[in-house]
Protein backbone atom coordinates (compact mmCIF):
# COMPACT_ATOMS: atom_id res chain seq x y z
CA UNK A 1 0.00 0.00 0.00
CA UNK A 2 1.27 3.48 -0.88
CA UNK A 3 2.25 5.67 2.03
CA UNK A 4 3.58 9.13 2.77
CA UNK A 5 6.29 10.38 5.09
CA UNK A 6 5.16 10.47 8.71
CA UNK A 7 7.37 13.08 10.39
CA UNK A 8 9.07 16.25 9.26
CA UNK A 9 11.33 19.10 10.20
CA UNK A 10 10.61 22.57 8.82
CA UNK A 11 13.74 24.60 8.12
CA UNK A 12 13.10 28.28 7.37
CA UNK A 13 15.44 30.74 5.68
CA UNK A 14 14.64 34.18 4.20
CA UNK A 15 14.71 32.63 0.72
CA UNK A 16 13.17 29.16 1.14
CA UNK A 17 11.23 26.69 3.24
CA UNK A 18 12.88 23.26 3.52
CA UNK A 19 10.58 20.41 4.61
CA UNK A 20 12.79 17.50 5.61
CA UNK A 21 11.31 13.99 5.77
CA UNK A 22 12.51 12.47 9.04
CA UNK A 23 11.54 8.83 8.39
CA UNK A 24 14.44 6.44 9.00
CA UNK A 25 15.00 5.46 5.37
CA UNK A 26 14.50 8.89 3.81
CA UNK A 27 16.84 11.65 2.84
CA UNK A 28 14.31 13.62 0.80
CA UNK A 29 13.81 17.34 1.32
CA UNK A 30 11.12 19.51 -0.24
CA UNK A 31 12.34 23.02 -1.01
CA UNK A 32 9.82 25.83 -1.55
CA UNK A 33 11.10 29.10 -2.98
CA UNK A 34 9.46 31.96 -1.06
CA UNK A 35 9.72 34.35 -4.03
CA UNK A 36 8.91 32.24 -7.11
CA UNK A 37 6.81 29.70 -5.07
CA UNK A 38 8.55 26.91 -7.04
CA UNK A 39 8.65 23.49 -5.34
CA UNK A 40 11.58 21.13 -5.92
CA UNK A 41 13.16 18.05 -4.33
CA UNK A 42 16.61 18.39 -2.83
CA UNK A 43 18.76 16.68 -0.18
CA UNK A 44 19.72 17.38 3.42
CA UNK A 45 23.15 18.81 2.65
CA UNK A 46 21.46 21.67 0.76
CA UNK A 47 19.76 22.94 3.92
CA UNK A 48 21.71 25.99 5.19
CA UNK A 49 23.13 25.68 8.68
CA UNK A 50 21.65 29.07 9.49
CA UNK A 51 18.07 27.87 8.87
CA UNK A 52 15.59 28.10 11.73
CA UNK A 53 14.40 24.54 12.46
CA UNK A 54 11.36 23.09 14.17
CA UNK A 55 9.46 19.78 13.99
CA UNK A 56 6.05 19.64 12.31
CA UNK A 57 3.50 16.85 11.95
CA UNK A 58 2.62 17.43 8.32
CA UNK A 59 1.56 19.77 5.52
CA UNK A 60 -2.03 20.89 4.96
CA UNK A 61 -0.98 22.76 1.81
CA UNK A 62 -0.70 26.32 0.52
CA UNK A 63 -3.16 29.14 -0.15
CA UNK A 64 -2.98 32.53 -1.82
CA UNK A 65 -4.26 35.57 0.08
CA UNK A 66 -3.91 39.31 -0.54
CA UNK A 67 -0.32 39.37 0.78
CA UNK A 68 0.70 36.42 -1.38
CA UNK A 69 1.17 32.69 -0.69
CA UNK A 70 0.94 31.08 2.74
CA UNK A 71 2.14 27.64 3.90
CA UNK A 72 -0.21 25.79 6.28
CA UNK A 73 1.44 23.15 8.47
CA UNK A 74 0.13 20.78 11.16
CA UNK A 75 2.04 21.45 14.38
CA UNK A 76 0.29 19.12 16.81
CA UNK A 77 -1.46 15.77 16.44
CA UNK A 78 -3.07 13.12 18.64
CA UNK A 79 -3.39 9.42 17.93
CA UNK A 80 -7.01 8.31 17.66
CA UNK A 81 -6.23 4.60 17.36
CA UNK A 82 -5.23 1.91 14.88
CA UNK A 83 -7.37 0.84 11.94
CA UNK A 84 -6.32 -2.52 10.49
CA UNK A 85 -2.84 -1.90 11.93
CA UNK A 86 -2.52 1.64 10.58
CA UNK A 87 -2.25 4.65 12.89
CA UNK A 88 -5.01 7.26 12.54
CA UNK A 89 -4.27 10.80 13.75
CA UNK A 90 -6.28 13.86 14.67
CA UNK A 91 -4.77 17.22 13.74
CA UNK A 92 -4.98 19.50 16.78
CA UNK A 93 -3.03 22.63 15.92
CA UNK A 94 -1.81 24.43 12.81
CA UNK A 95 0.42 27.29 11.77
CA UNK A 96 -0.03 29.62 8.79
CA UNK A 97 3.31 30.95 7.53
CA UNK A 98 3.65 33.75 4.97
CA UNK A 99 6.02 33.36 2.03
CA UNK A 100 6.58 37.12 2.14
CA UNK A 101 8.88 38.43 4.84
CA UNK A 102 6.82 41.62 5.21
CA UNK A 103 3.43 42.98 4.18
CA UNK A 104 4.50 46.63 4.08
CA UNK A 105 3.95 46.63 0.30
CA UNK A 106 0.18 46.51 0.95
CA UNK A 107 -2.14 49.47 1.37
CA UNK A 108 -3.91 49.82 4.72
CA UNK A 109 -7.17 48.47 3.27
CA UNK A 110 -5.34 45.49 1.77
CA UNK A 111 -3.65 44.77 5.09
CA UNK A 112 -7.05 44.74 6.78
CA UNK A 113 -8.52 42.44 4.14
CA UNK A 114 -5.52 40.10 4.39
CA UNK A 115 -5.98 40.00 8.17
CA UNK A 116 -9.66 39.11 7.68
CA UNK A 117 -8.80 36.34 5.22
CA UNK A 118 -6.24 34.93 7.66
CA UNK A 119 -8.87 34.89 10.40
CA UNK A 120 -11.19 33.01 8.03
CA UNK A 121 -8.59 30.29 7.43
CA UNK A 122 -7.95 30.06 11.18
CA UNK A 123 -11.70 29.81 11.78
CA UNK A 124 -11.91 26.66 9.64
CA UNK A 125 -8.75 25.12 11.10
CA UNK A 126 -10.07 25.70 14.62
CA UNK A 127 -13.23 23.74 13.80
CA UNK A 128 -12.68 20.41 15.52
CA UNK A 129 -12.53 17.26 13.40
CA UNK A 130 -9.55 17.03 10.98
CA UNK A 131 -8.08 13.51 10.66
CA UNK A 132 -5.36 11.84 8.61
CA UNK A 133 -3.29 8.68 8.18
CA UNK A 134 0.11 8.44 6.49
CA UNK A 135 -0.18 4.81 5.32
CA UNK A 136 -3.92 4.22 4.99
CA UNK A 137 -6.67 5.69 2.81
CA UNK A 138 -9.24 7.19 5.18
CA UNK A 139 -11.38 8.57 2.34
CA UNK A 140 -12.67 5.15 1.22
CA UNK A 141 -14.81 2.54 2.98
CA UNK A 142 -13.49 -0.96 3.65
CA UNK A 143 -15.71 -2.34 0.90
CA UNK A 144 -14.48 0.14 -1.72
CA UNK A 145 -10.85 -0.58 -0.81
CA UNK A 146 -11.42 -4.35 -1.03
CA UNK A 147 -12.82 -4.04 -4.55
CA UNK A 148 -9.93 -2.14 -6.14
CA UNK A 149 -7.25 -3.14 -8.63
CA UNK A 150 -3.54 -3.68 -7.86
CA UNK A 151 -2.85 -0.53 -9.88
CA UNK A 152 -5.11 1.44 -7.55
CA UNK A 153 -3.26 0.08 -4.52
CA UNK A 154 0.04 1.35 -5.95
CA UNK A 155 -1.27 4.90 -6.45
CA UNK A 156 -0.30 7.59 -3.96
CA UNK A 157 -2.82 8.45 -1.24
CA UNK A 158 -3.36 11.80 -2.93
CA UNK A 159 -4.11 10.32 -6.37
CA UNK A 160 -6.52 7.63 -5.28
CA UNK A 161 -8.43 9.53 -2.58
CA UNK A 162 -12.19 10.02 -2.87
CA UNK A 163 -12.22 13.74 -3.68
CA UNK A 164 -15.56 14.19 -1.92
CA UNK A 165 -13.82 13.87 1.42
CA UNK A 166 -10.44 15.55 0.84
CA UNK A 167 -10.78 18.80 2.76
CA UNK A 168 -7.29 20.02 1.90
CA UNK A 169 -7.72 19.28 -1.81
CA UNK A 170 -7.65 22.97 -2.79
CA UNK A 171 -4.64 23.59 -0.56
CA UNK A 172 -2.75 20.74 -2.27
CA UNK A 173 -3.40 21.80 -5.88
CA UNK A 174 0.31 22.73 -6.37
CA UNK A 175 1.40 19.34 -5.02
CA UNK A 176 -1.07 17.33 -7.12
CA UNK A 177 0.57 18.64 -10.29
CA UNK A 178 3.96 17.22 -9.22
CA UNK A 179 3.77 13.44 -8.51
CA UNK A 180 7.29 13.40 -7.08
CA UNK A 181 6.01 15.52 -4.16
CA UNK A 182 3.08 13.26 -3.23
CA UNK A 183 5.03 11.49 -0.46
CA UNK A 184 5.17 14.79 1.43
CA UNK A 185 1.40 15.27 1.68
CA UNK A 186 -1.74 13.29 2.49
CA UNK A 187 -5.51 13.77 2.29
CA UNK A 188 -7.10 15.25 5.40
CA UNK A 189 -10.72 14.34 6.10
CA UNK A 190 -13.17 16.36 8.17
CA UNK A 191 -15.83 14.83 10.37
CA UNK A 192 -15.52 12.46 13.29
CA UNK A 193 -13.51 9.32 14.08
CA UNK A 194 -13.60 7.26 17.25
CA UNK A 195 -11.89 3.91 17.88
CA UNK A 196 -12.53 1.73 20.90
CA UNK A 197 -11.29 -1.63 22.10
CA UNK A 198 -14.23 -3.56 23.58
CA UNK A 199 -14.72 -6.72 25.61
CA UNK A 200 -17.73 -9.08 25.45
CA UNK A 201 -17.90 -12.74 26.57
CA UNK A 202 -14.17 -12.73 27.24
CA UNK A 203 -13.43 -11.70 23.66
CA UNK A 204 -11.72 -8.43 22.72
CA UNK A 205 -12.65 -6.67 19.50
CA UNK A 206 -12.06 -3.23 17.99
CA UNK A 207 -14.99 -1.01 17.09
CA UNK A 208 -14.89 2.29 15.19
CA UNK A 209 -17.07 5.03 13.73
CA UNK A 210 -15.75 7.09 10.80
CA UNK A 211 -17.88 10.01 9.61
CA UNK A 212 -16.56 11.66 6.45
CA UNK A 213 -18.01 15.09 5.71
CA UNK A 214 -18.17 16.01 2.03
CA UNK A 215 -16.31 19.12 0.87
CA UNK A 216 -18.74 19.50 -2.06
CA UNK A 217 -21.51 21.99 -1.25
CA UNK A 218 -20.03 22.38 2.22
CA UNK A 219 -21.14 25.16 4.49
CA UNK A 220 -23.25 26.19 7.45
CA UNK A 221 -26.80 25.43 8.42
CA UNK A 222 -29.04 28.06 6.82
CA UNK A 223 -26.78 29.25 4.01
CA UNK A 224 -26.29 25.85 2.37
CA UNK A 225 -29.36 23.69 1.80
CA UNK A 226 -30.52 21.28 -0.90
CA UNK A 227 -28.23 20.42 -3.84
CA UNK A 228 -26.12 22.14 -6.49
CA UNK A 229 -26.29 21.65 -10.25
CA UNK A 230 -23.94 18.64 -10.03
CA UNK A 231 -26.22 16.87 -7.58
CA UNK A 232 -24.01 17.38 -4.52
CA UNK A 233 -26.12 17.62 -1.36
CA UNK A 234 -25.50 20.04 1.51
CA UNK A 235 -24.22 18.60 4.81
CA UNK A 236 -23.50 15.26 3.13
CA UNK A 237 -21.80 12.80 5.49
CA UNK A 238 -20.82 9.19 4.91
CA UNK A 239 -20.70 7.27 8.20
CA UNK A 240 -19.02 3.87 8.42
CA UNK A 241 -19.12 1.60 11.47
CA UNK A 242 -16.23 -0.90 11.52
CA UNK A 243 -15.65 -4.03 13.63
CA UNK A 244 -12.38 -6.00 13.80
CA UNK A 245 -12.03 -9.34 15.58
CA UNK A 246 -9.29 -11.96 15.16
CA UNK A 247 -8.32 -10.63 11.69
CA UNK A 248 -11.96 -10.70 10.58
CA UNK A 249 -13.53 -7.35 9.78
CA UNK A 250 -16.96 -5.94 9.00
CA UNK A 251 -18.40 -2.56 8.11
CA UNK A 252 -21.80 -0.95 7.76
CA UNK A 253 -22.17 2.29 5.81
CA UNK A 254 -24.92 4.92 5.97
CA UNK A 255 -25.23 8.38 4.43
CA UNK A 256 -26.98 11.60 5.34
CA UNK A 257 -27.54 14.69 3.24
CA UNK A 258 -29.89 17.61 2.72
CA UNK A 259 -33.16 17.02 0.86
CA UNK A 260 -31.79 16.71 -2.71
CA UNK A 261 -33.53 19.36 -4.73
CA UNK A 262 -33.27 23.16 -4.98
CA UNK A 263 -34.53 24.82 -1.81
CA UNK A 264 -33.29 27.40 0.65
CA UNK A 265 -33.92 28.63 4.18
CA UNK A 266 -32.17 31.97 4.55
CA UNK A 267 -31.90 33.38 8.10
CA UNK A 268 -34.11 36.40 8.74
CA UNK A 269 -34.12 36.74 12.58
CA UNK A 270 -37.05 34.36 12.90
CA UNK A 271 -36.45 31.30 15.06
CA UNK A 272 -37.22 28.95 12.17
CA UNK A 273 -37.19 30.64 8.73
CA UNK A 274 -39.72 29.28 6.27
CA UNK A 275 -38.16 26.92 3.69
CA UNK A 276 -38.48 28.10 0.09
CA UNK A 277 -38.58 25.70 -2.85
CA UNK A 278 -37.07 27.24 -6.00
CA UNK A 279 -39.84 27.38 -8.61
CA UNK A 280 -37.68 28.54 -11.54
CA UNK A 281 -35.48 25.46 -12.06
CA UNK A 282 -35.87 21.86 -13.17
CA UNK A 283 -35.45 19.96 -9.91
CA UNK A 284 -35.48 16.52 -11.50
CA UNK A 285 -32.14 16.98 -13.31
CA UNK A 286 -30.12 17.63 -10.16
CA UNK A 287 -32.22 15.12 -8.22
CA UNK A 288 -31.41 12.41 -10.76
CA UNK A 289 -27.70 13.28 -10.81
CA UNK A 290 -27.61 12.96 -7.04
CA UNK A 291 -29.20 9.52 -6.92
CA UNK A 292 -27.37 8.23 -10.01
CA UNK A 293 -24.09 8.90 -8.20
CA UNK A 294 -25.39 7.37 -4.95
CA UNK A 295 -26.48 4.18 -6.75
CA UNK A 296 -23.11 3.87 -8.51
CA UNK A 297 -21.26 4.34 -5.21
CA UNK A 298 -23.49 2.42 -2.81
CA UNK A 299 -26.10 0.39 -4.69
CA UNK A 300 -29.78 0.49 -3.80
CA UNK A 301 -31.06 3.46 -1.83
CA UNK A 302 -33.63 3.63 0.95
CA UNK A 303 -34.51 7.23 1.75
CA UNK A 304 -35.51 7.82 5.36
CA UNK A 305 -37.17 11.24 5.39
CA UNK A 306 -37.68 12.24 9.03
CA UNK A 307 -39.09 15.76 8.63
CA UNK A 308 -42.49 16.94 9.85
CA UNK A 309 -45.45 16.11 7.61
CA UNK A 310 -47.28 19.29 8.58
CA UNK A 311 -46.46 22.98 8.94
CA UNK A 312 -43.59 24.63 7.08
CA UNK A 313 -41.78 21.32 6.45
CA UNK A 314 -44.78 19.67 4.75
CA UNK A 315 -44.15 21.11 1.24
CA UNK A 316 -40.63 19.65 1.30
CA UNK A 317 -41.93 16.21 2.23
CA UNK A 318 -44.58 16.31 -0.51
CA UNK A 319 -42.03 17.48 -3.12
CA UNK A 320 -39.52 14.78 -2.09
CA UNK A 321 -42.16 12.04 -2.37
CA UNK A 322 -43.34 13.38 -5.73
CA UNK A 323 -39.82 13.49 -7.17
CA UNK A 324 -39.01 9.92 -6.15
CA UNK A 325 -42.25 8.82 -7.80
CA UNK A 326 -41.49 10.87 -10.95
CA UNK A 327 -38.01 9.39 -11.22
CA UNK A 328 -39.47 5.90 -11.26
CA UNK A 329 -36.17 4.22 -10.36
CA UNK A 330 -36.63 0.77 -8.86
CA UNK A 331 -33.30 1.13 -7.03
CA UNK A 332 -34.77 3.87 -4.82
CA UNK A 333 -37.33 3.37 -2.07
CA UNK A 334 -38.86 6.26 -0.14
CA UNK A 335 -39.90 6.00 3.52
CA UNK A 336 -41.41 9.03 5.29
CA UNK A 337 -41.45 8.99 9.09
CA UNK A 338 -42.67 12.06 10.99
CA UNK A 339 -40.15 11.84 13.82
CA UNK A 340 -41.58 14.66 15.95
CA UNK A 341 -45.18 13.47 15.64
CA UNK A 342 -44.40 9.83 16.36
CA UNK A 343 -42.13 10.59 19.32
CA UNK A 344 -44.08 13.51 20.78
CA UNK A 345 -44.76 13.55 24.52
CA UNK A 346 -41.57 11.52 25.18
CA UNK A 347 -42.84 8.43 23.31
CA UNK A 348 -39.37 7.44 22.13
CA UNK A 349 -40.25 3.76 22.09
CA UNK A 350 -42.19 4.48 18.90
CA UNK A 351 -38.91 4.66 16.98
CA UNK A 352 -39.20 0.89 16.95
CA UNK A 353 -42.03 1.33 14.44
CA UNK A 354 -39.52 2.64 11.90
CA UNK A 355 -36.97 -0.03 12.77
CA UNK A 356 -39.57 -2.74 12.20
CA UNK A 357 -40.64 -1.11 8.93
CA UNK A 358 -37.12 -1.15 7.45
CA UNK A 359 -35.84 -4.37 9.06
CA UNK A 360 -36.34 -6.50 5.93
CA UNK A 361 -34.66 -3.85 3.77
CA UNK A 362 -31.65 -3.74 6.09
CA UNK A 363 -31.38 -7.52 6.07
CA UNK A 364 -31.57 -7.43 2.29
CA UNK A 365 -28.76 -4.85 2.04
CA UNK A 366 -26.55 -6.75 4.45
CA UNK A 367 -23.09 -5.44 5.32
CA UNK A 368 -19.48 -5.92 4.29
CA UNK A 369 -17.86 -8.94 6.00
CA UNK A 370 -14.40 -10.49 5.56
CA UNK A 371 -13.26 -13.60 7.43
CA UNK A 372 -9.90 -14.08 9.15
CA UNK A 373 -8.42 -15.57 5.95
CA UNK A 374 -9.31 -12.51 3.90
CA UNK A 375 -12.26 -14.07 2.10
CA UNK A 376 -15.15 -11.69 1.39
CA UNK A 377 -18.26 -13.35 2.85
CA UNK A 378 -20.73 -10.59 1.99
CA UNK A 379 -20.94 -7.12 0.47
CA UNK A 380 -23.28 -4.31 1.46
CA UNK A 381 -25.61 -3.88 -1.51
CA UNK A 382 -27.38 -0.67 -0.56
CA UNK A 383 -27.48 2.14 1.97
CA UNK A 384 -29.95 4.07 4.05
CA UNK A 385 -29.89 7.74 3.13
CA UNK A 386 -31.33 9.56 6.14
CA UNK A 387 -32.34 13.19 6.38
CA UNK A 388 -34.24 15.63 8.54
CA UNK A 389 -34.10 19.40 7.99
CA UNK A 390 -30.50 19.80 9.17
CA UNK A 391 -29.50 16.12 8.85
CA UNK A 392 -28.22 16.31 12.43
CA UNK A 393 -30.33 15.52 15.47
CA UNK A 394 -33.16 13.30 14.26
CA UNK A 395 -30.89 11.76 11.65
CA UNK A 396 -28.21 10.72 14.13
CA UNK A 397 -30.74 9.05 16.44
CA UNK A 398 -31.99 6.86 13.58
CA UNK A 399 -28.50 6.11 12.27
CA UNK A 400 -27.38 4.91 15.70
CA UNK A 401 -30.33 2.50 15.88
CA UNK A 402 -29.67 1.10 12.39
CA UNK A 403 -25.96 0.73 13.17
CA UNK A 404 -26.71 -1.16 16.40
CA UNK A 405 -28.95 -3.60 14.54
CA UNK A 406 -26.19 -4.26 12.00
CA UNK A 407 -23.58 -4.62 14.75
CA UNK A 408 -25.75 -7.19 16.51
CA UNK A 409 -25.66 -9.44 13.44
CA UNK A 410 -21.96 -8.84 12.73
CA UNK A 411 -20.84 -9.75 16.26
CA UNK A 412 -22.94 -12.90 16.19
CA UNK A 413 -21.45 -14.03 12.88
CA UNK A 414 -17.94 -13.28 14.15
CA UNK A 415 -18.59 -15.39 17.26
CA UNK A 416 -18.33 -12.55 19.78
CA UNK A 417 -22.01 -12.65 20.75
CA UNK A 418 -23.77 -15.95 21.39
CA UNK A 419 -26.99 -16.66 19.58
CA UNK A 420 -29.84 -15.06 21.50
CA UNK A 421 -27.59 -12.51 23.19
CA UNK A 422 -28.36 -8.84 22.57
CA UNK A 423 -26.02 -5.85 22.57
CA UNK A 424 -28.37 -3.98 24.91
CA UNK A 425 -27.62 -6.60 27.58
CA UNK A 426 -23.86 -5.90 27.46
CA UNK A 427 -24.06 -2.89 29.75
CA UNK A 428 -20.46 -1.67 29.54
CA UNK A 429 -20.37 -1.88 25.76
CA UNK A 430 -23.85 -0.40 25.41
CA UNK A 431 -22.81 2.64 27.46
CA UNK A 432 -19.69 3.12 25.32
CA UNK A 433 -21.67 2.60 22.10
CA UNK A 434 -24.29 5.22 22.97
CA UNK A 435 -21.67 7.70 24.12
CA UNK A 436 -19.69 7.32 20.88
CA UNK A 437 -22.74 7.88 18.68
CA UNK A 438 -23.70 10.92 20.75
CA UNK A 439 -20.16 12.28 20.28
CA UNK A 440 -20.57 11.69 16.54
CA UNK A 441 -23.81 13.69 16.65
CA UNK A 442 -22.13 16.56 18.52
CA UNK A 443 -19.19 16.70 16.09
CA UNK A 444 -21.37 16.78 12.97
CA UNK A 445 -23.67 19.38 14.55
CA UNK A 446 -20.83 21.70 15.60
CA UNK A 447 -19.38 21.62 12.09
CA UNK A 448 -22.70 22.49 10.39
CA UNK A 449 -24.90 24.27 12.95
CA UNK A 450 -22.29 25.68 15.33
CA UNK A 451 -23.43 23.84 18.51
CA UNK A 452 -23.64 20.32 19.84
CA UNK A 453 -26.51 18.12 18.68
CA UNK A 454 -29.99 18.05 20.17
CA UNK A 455 -31.60 14.87 21.52
CA UNK A 456 -28.22 13.38 22.49
CA UNK A 457 -29.63 12.45 25.91
CA UNK A 458 -31.65 9.77 24.10
CA UNK A 459 -28.59 8.61 22.15
CA UNK A 460 -26.48 8.46 25.32
CA UNK A 461 -29.02 6.91 27.70
CA UNK A 462 -31.75 5.39 25.55
CA UNK A 463 -34.38 7.70 27.05
CA UNK A 464 -35.43 11.33 26.95
CA UNK A 465 -34.72 13.35 30.13
CA UNK A 466 -35.78 16.72 31.53
CA UNK A 467 -32.14 17.79 31.68
CA UNK A 468 -31.81 16.81 28.03
CA UNK A 469 -34.73 19.09 27.18
CA UNK A 470 -33.06 21.97 29.04
CA UNK A 471 -29.78 21.41 27.20
CA UNK A 472 -31.66 21.27 23.89
CA UNK A 473 -33.19 24.64 24.72
CA UNK A 474 -29.77 26.10 25.52
CA UNK A 475 -28.20 24.73 22.32
CA UNK A 476 -31.17 26.02 20.32
CA UNK A 477 -30.58 29.54 21.65
CA UNK A 478 -26.87 29.36 20.79
CA UNK A 479 -27.76 28.08 17.31
CA UNK A 480 -30.19 30.96 16.83
CA UNK A 481 -27.52 33.52 17.67
CA UNK A 482 -24.80 31.94 15.53
CA UNK A 483 -27.09 31.25 12.56
CA UNK A 484 -28.21 34.89 12.48
CA UNK A 485 -25.14 36.83 13.59
CA UNK A 486 -21.95 34.87 12.81
CA UNK A 487 -22.64 32.23 10.16
CA UNK A 488 -22.01 34.56 7.22
CA UNK A 489 -18.38 34.77 8.30
CA UNK A 490 -18.22 31.00 8.82
CA UNK A 491 -19.64 30.40 5.33
CA UNK A 492 -17.08 32.75 3.80
CA UNK A 493 -14.34 30.95 5.73
CA UNK A 494 -15.34 27.55 4.36
CA UNK A 495 -15.66 28.87 0.79
CA UNK A 496 -12.19 30.44 0.96
CA UNK A 497 -10.62 27.32 2.50
CA UNK A 498 -12.13 24.96 -0.09
CA UNK A 499 -11.36 27.17 -3.07
CA UNK A 500 -14.97 28.11 -3.86
CA UNK A 501 -13.67 31.67 -3.65
CA UNK A 502 -10.13 32.50 -4.80
CA UNK A 503 -8.17 35.60 -3.80
CA UNK A 504 -6.20 37.18 -6.62
CA UNK A 505 -3.06 38.89 -5.39
CA UNK A 506 -2.92 41.29 -8.35
CA UNK A 507 -5.57 43.95 -8.89
CA UNK A 508 -7.25 43.07 -5.61
CA UNK A 509 -10.44 44.99 -4.97
CA UNK A 510 -12.00 44.74 -1.53
CA UNK A 511 -15.06 42.54 -1.32
CA UNK A 512 -15.23 42.49 2.45
CA UNK A 513 -16.76 45.91 3.05
CA UNK A 514 -20.31 45.57 4.32
CA UNK A 515 -22.21 48.81 3.81
CA UNK A 516 -25.34 48.60 5.93
CA UNK A 517 -28.17 51.04 5.21
CA UNK A 518 -29.75 53.37 7.76
CA UNK A 519 -32.07 50.67 9.15
CA UNK A 520 -29.19 48.61 10.54
CA UNK A 521 -28.30 51.08 13.32
CA UNK A 522 -31.31 53.36 13.48
CA UNK A 523 -34.09 50.84 14.17
CA UNK A 524 -32.32 48.94 17.01
CA UNK A 525 -31.44 52.24 18.71
CA UNK A 526 -35.04 53.47 18.45
CA UNK A 527 -36.33 50.16 19.82
CA UNK A 528 -33.94 50.17 22.80
CA UNK A 529 -34.72 53.82 23.61
CA UNK A 530 -38.49 53.27 23.31
CA UNK A 531 -38.42 50.14 25.47
CA UNK A 532 -36.25 51.88 28.08
CA UNK A 533 -38.64 54.84 28.21
CA UNK A 534 -41.56 52.44 28.62
CA UNK A 535 -39.87 50.84 31.66
CA UNK A 536 -38.96 54.25 33.10
CA UNK A 537 -42.56 55.42 32.77
CA UNK A 538 -43.75 52.32 34.63
CA UNK A 539 -41.22 52.83 37.44
CA UNK A 540 -41.65 56.61 37.71
CA UNK A 541 -45.40 57.12 37.57
CA UNK A 542 -46.83 60.48 36.51
CA UNK A 543 -49.18 62.69 38.49
CA UNK A 544 -52.19 60.67 37.34
CA UNK A 545 -52.66 57.10 36.19
CA UNK A 546 -54.04 58.33 32.84
CA UNK A 547 -50.84 60.29 32.22
CA UNK A 548 -48.73 57.25 33.11
CA UNK A 549 -50.87 54.97 30.92
CA UNK A 550 -50.55 57.39 27.99
CA UNK A 551 -46.73 57.46 28.23
CA UNK A 552 -46.53 53.66 28.63
CA UNK A 553 -48.81 53.09 25.64
CA UNK A 554 -46.86 55.55 23.50
CA UNK A 555 -43.41 54.19 24.24
CA UNK A 556 -44.66 50.59 24.31
CA UNK A 557 -46.25 51.03 20.91
CA UNK A 558 -43.07 52.62 19.57
CA UNK A 559 -40.94 49.70 20.76
CA UNK A 560 -43.38 47.10 19.38
CA UNK A 561 -43.67 48.90 16.03
CA UNK A 562 -39.87 49.13 15.74
CA UNK A 563 -39.52 45.45 16.63
CA UNK A 564 -42.04 44.54 13.90
CA UNK A 565 -40.09 46.67 11.39
CA UNK A 566 -36.83 44.94 12.36
CA UNK A 567 -38.38 41.48 11.94
CA UNK A 568 -39.95 42.52 8.62
CA UNK A 569 -36.51 43.59 7.38
CA UNK A 570 -34.81 40.63 9.09
CA UNK A 571 -32.42 39.79 6.26
CA UNK A 572 -30.86 43.25 6.53
CA UNK A 573 -29.78 42.51 10.11
CA UNK A 574 -28.27 39.02 9.80
CA UNK A 575 -24.61 38.28 9.11
CA UNK A 576 -24.66 37.23 5.44
CA UNK A 577 -21.73 35.81 3.44
CA UNK A 578 -19.78 38.40 1.46
CA UNK A 579 -17.65 36.13 -0.72
CA UNK A 580 -20.09 33.34 -1.54
CA UNK A 581 -21.38 33.07 -5.10
CA UNK A 582 -24.84 34.47 -5.69
CA UNK A 583 -26.35 31.19 -6.89
CA UNK A 584 -25.63 29.62 -3.50
CA UNK A 585 -27.89 32.09 -1.74
CA UNK A 586 -30.91 32.10 -4.05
Amino acid sequence: MASTYASFNLHTTPERFYIEACDDDSGDVLAIDRVSTEMTLTVRRDIPASAETRPICGLMGTIRLVAGMYLIVITKKQKVGDLLGHAVWKALDFDIISYKKTILHLRDSQMQDNKTFLSMIKNVLQTDGFYFATDYDLTHTLQRLANTSPEFQEMSLLERADQRFVWNGHLLREFIAQPELHKFVYPVVHGFIIMKSSFINGKTFDWSIISRRSCFRAGVRYYVRGIDSEGHAANYVETEQIVQYNSAKASFVQTRGSIPFYWSQRPNLKYKPKPQINKSVNHLDGFQRHFDSQIILYGRQVILNLINQKGSEKPLELAFDKMVTSLGNGMIKYVAFDFHKECSRMRWHRLQLLMDLVADMQDDFGYFLVDADGNILSNQEGTFRSNCMDCLDRTNVIQSLLARRSLQSQLQRMGVLHMGQRIEEQLDFEKMYKSAWADNADACAKQYAGTGALKTDFTRTGKRTQWGLIMDGWNSMIRYYKNNFSDGFRQDSIDLFLGNYAVEETDWTAQLCDSKDWKFLTLPIIMVVAFSMCIICLLMAGDTWTETLAYVLFWGSASVATFVLIMYNGRDFVDAPKLVQKEKLD
